[in-house]
């Protein structure tokens, strides 16, 4: 996703930084003469109905933890993975910690590979925001969805905008974050994946009047939903493309 546009501004009387003694008072960042921009996000939710090679689906949280080896190693440390299958709703709910890594499956649990693995499909985020925002104050209830990047709930065909229906005149009673509260079972269901991509944007004079552009983005990626790489059997383009052993 990309983002552009004419950078929202208000009003000053302050020409230039020199007029100004106490930066508290701009309330955003002064732009041009008498032009402030003000600081905000932008948030992009994207509704994600997997259905992973059926509509029976679970949600498995990959866990990537430091294990140390008590010296019965040359090694003083490795990584290990632990899996956890989200059994309800609040269980799904991820905020992204750095030093916390974690990777999230879709995945079939009735749908398994020749070795085991169920099939499934894997979110891959990329660079992405969290809101700062009192939960209390008007518009974070209005877009309770940003408390979490992550979140998972049963399909529902009356909940597909994790906003509302009517965002501009909620007062946080018919949001994602509402429906998510009732905990509902989500192991082996017909389910949902929320995923919100957001940017902070503090304004800057290279932003005035129209900003450049802006992007981020995600992947959604096979994690164990095919046999074997699936390039092994394609087809070379031309004999040039064949690998040749020289002597």
């Amino acid at each position: 996703v990309g983002l552009s546009g004419i950078v929202i501004v208000k009003a000053t009387p302050y020409k230039s930084m020199n007029q100004i003694s106490n930066q508290d008072d701009l309330h955003g960042i002064l732009l041009a003469e008498n032009i402030i921009g003000v600081i905000h996000d932008h948030y992009i939710t994207y509704y994600l109905d997997m259905d992973v090679d059926g509509s029976e689906n679970s949600f498995v949280k990959v866990n990537m933890q430091k294990q140390m080896t008590h010296g019965e190693s040359p090694r003083r440390s490795y990584l290990k993975a632990t899996r956890t299958i989200a059994k309800t709703e609040k269980d799904a709910q991820v905020k992204f910690k750095l030093y916390d890594p974690k990777e999230y499956h879709m995945v079939n649990p009735n749908k398994r590979t020749r070795v085991g693995n169920p099939v499934g499909y894997k979110l891959v985020p990329s660079g992405t925001a969290a809101s700062l925002l009192d939960h209390e104050d008007t518009p974070q209830k209005r877009a309770a969805f940003t408390n979490n990047q992550i979140w998972v709930t049963p399909y529902n065909r009356t909940e597909q905008w994790a906003g509302g229906l009517f965002v501009c005149q909620s007062h946080g009673e018919d949001t994602l974050a509402t429906w998510s509260e009732r905990d509902r079972p989500i192991e082996n269901k017909d389910i949902v994946l929320w995923y919100t991509l957001g940017f902070h944007h503090v304004p800057c004079q290279e932003d005035f009047p129209v900003m450049p552009i802006v992007t981020s983005s995600f992947d959604l990626k096979p994690v164990n939903f095919f046999e074997r790489n699936p390039i092994l059997g394609t087809q070379p383009f031309s004999e040039n493309d064949l690998p040749i052993c020289q002597t």
